[in-house]
Formats: C-alpha cells, structure tokens, sequence
C-alpha cells in the first residue's frame, strides 16, 4: 500500500509545539498499529534550525524533499511580518501546482498568503493574529472563529490544539473514520473535533458556573439509535432547550443538532469501514432512520455515498 509522504517545512524560529502536532500524527509507530505515513522535516537549508525552546533542531532535508510529497505541512511561521524566502515561495507553488495538499497550523497561513495561495479562498489561523492576516491580505477571506478550514487541496486551523484537530481531521479523510480513531485513542484525543466549532469557549457570565457537556455528550453517543432530538437532550440535562442550545454554543460552537448529525455521521463511517451491515442497517443504528436518509445526510457531509465510502475504507 502507498504511504502518504508528509513533509513538514521548519523555518527558524521552528515553534516545536506546531511542528510536533504534525509529527505526532503523521509520524509516530504506534504497538498495533501500522503507519500509513512517510513523514520528514525539511528546512531551507539543511542544518541546525533554532527553535523557540532555546535549543537547535537538526534537519537533513532541503526543499527538494518538497518535490516528492504528498502533503506539505507549515507548522507555524514566527516571523509573519518579514518577507518569506523566494525559493521557499517556490517550492510551495510548484508542488501545489502539481497536486500536493498544503497544510498550515495557527501563523503558517502567513506563508501561504504570501504565496498568493490564498488569494479569494477562506481560511483561518490564532484568533489573535485573525486581524492581522485580514488586514495585510485583504484578498484573503478570514474567518477568525472555527477551528480549521478544510478546503481539499490546502488546509489552515487555528492555534495549539487545533493543530492536532486538522491534522487527524485529515487522517479521517485519508484513511477513515476507524483507523483516525485508533490515532486519537493512543494520543489520548478526543476522535474528532469538527472544523466549525469556535476557537476558544465564551466566558460564562458573571455569577453563573460554566456547567460541562461531557456527561450530557457522553449519554447521547451511546444512544444515537433513540430519536434523540433538542428537547430530549434538554430533559435529560434538567434544564430549558433554550439554556441547552446556549450551552452548546458557548462550549462547542455548534448547535445540538448539528453535533448530533456529526456524531451520527462518525458512527455510520466506522460501521461501513468494519463491517458488513447494510445501509438501511446502520441506518436504524445510528438513528438516521432509512438509508435514504443516511445517503443523503451522508453526501451532504461528505461528498460521498456509503457505498463509495465502504469501497474505500472497508475492511
């Protein structure tokens, strides 16, 4: 089988907290689990690149490890306001122009607007930089709230963790539902966090304690085959539809629907990637109540039908 070849661009100051959510993912042999990835670093130069820690980090590759890979990932750029180097520049062009996906994690979108690969196409990076990229290129479409923006061939997220989010976001494109989940159970991640969701959770007001979702998401992942629906999760919560909706908001930036359908969704993958039901079959098990309705909700979100999908992910 191919292995995706990542290559992972460091640029000095490196911030090893990006460059290590790519690594983690894409680079790491885990017991049980083969890789299904080549991952390299490579730099402009081969060499020592200082890194933001203190220490210097060693990278045999040049650019020409570019030529070859099939993603291409910029685990944040330090220096956003310089000018980035032309034969960097290049290099990113020609192999976005051959066909390799571009990835950038939280300041990397820097680079890529430089490039001019950004130009009339959305994207996002830190919150607090959001700003800034709007305004020294106005031609790109800034959204400054979601977690990652997944386009196909070039991809951006926000800062930190969100970094991880995109990287296994894209594992679950790759290679499916199944296998991504197997990499965010070792790495002891929740599996999927969608794109969508807000950066950072809105402060709860003055006097009111923040009451967590996670026992309330928790109960609805284990009954997704029952109608679940607003008001049921509401009961269930003991408080309004109106103050659960809030708190859906506030903590996860989606609706309950919406995260509802998402979680469906996930849980019909994994049964079309390990095993043989039939869709109307997974249909009633993860409550989307005919397989009409789960083909259609499942194109919807991911330009695909089951069949196409057990096609390429079943065991």
């Amino acid at each position: 089988m191919h292995r995706h070849r990542v290559v992972a661009l460091a640029l000095p100051p490196q911030s090893t907290f990006e460059l290590a959510c790519a690594a983690e993912v894409f680079g790491v042999s885990r017991p049980g689990l083969p890789s299904r990835y080549e991952f390299t670093v490579c730099a402009e130069r081969p060499g020592p690149v200082p890194t933001l820690a203190g220490y210097d980090m060693g990278v045999g590759e040049g650019l020409a490890a570019m030529e070859s890979a099939d993603t291409i990932v910029i685990p944040g750029w330090q220096r956003p306001e310089e000018p980035v180097a032309p034969a960097v520049l290049g290099a990113l062009r020609r192999a976005h122009e051959r066909g390799a996906r571009l990835v950038s994690i939280c300041s990397g979108a820097f680079l890529l607007a430089q490039a001019g690969l950004l130009d009339r196409r959305r994207a996002t990076t830190h919150w607090r930089m959001a700003a800034e990229l709007a305004a020294r290129f106005p031609d790109v479409e800034v959204d400054p709230d979601v977690l990652y923006v997944d386009l196909g061939d070039i991809a951006t997220s926000a800062g930190t963790a969100a970094g991880i989010d995109l990287c296994l976001h894209l594992v679950r494109g790759d290679q499916g539902a199944a296998y991504a989940a197997q990499v965010a159970r070792h790495m002891v991640m929740p599996p999927h966090r969608e794109g969508g969701q807000l950066q950072y959770a809105a402060p709860a007001a003055e006097g009111r304690r923040p009451d967590s979702l996670a026992p309330l998401l928790d109960w609805a992942a284990e009954r997704l085959h029952e109608p679940l629906d607003l008001d049921a999760l509401a009961v269930q919560a003991g408080v309004s539809a109106r103050t659960l909706a809030r708190r859906f908001a506030e903590q996860l930036g989606v609706s309950p629907g919406r995260w509802l359908l998402a979680q469906r969704i996930a849980a019909a993958q994994a049964l079309l990637e390990e095993t043989d039901l039939p869709v109307e079959t997974i249909a009633t098990r993860v409550g989307l109540s005919s397989a009409a309705n789960l083909r259609r909700r499942f194109h919807r979100a991911l330009r695909t039908t089951p069949a196409a999908y057990r096609r390429a992910f079943g065991r």
